[in-house]
């Protein structure tokens, strides 16, 4: 799936096993992205506060 990073516009992929909660990296800007479930659609959003990514 592609999404686009919120903080720089760029175009990401995003894993099909991707689950919400789930923390990628942006490649162009660097900035730490949270999966999240937007109505039964996945996106992303800058992540904020205390993180842990519990999948790697």
């Amino acid at each position: 799936m592609e999404a686009r990073c919120p903080v720089c516009g760029s175009t990401l992929e995003v894993p099909d096993d991707a689950i919400p909660g789930e923390l990628l990296d942006c490649n162009s800007c660097g900035a730490l992205l949270e999966v999240f479930d937007d109505s039964g659609t996945l996106s992303l959003r800058e992540a904020g506060g205390v993180l842990e990514d519990w999948g790697e």
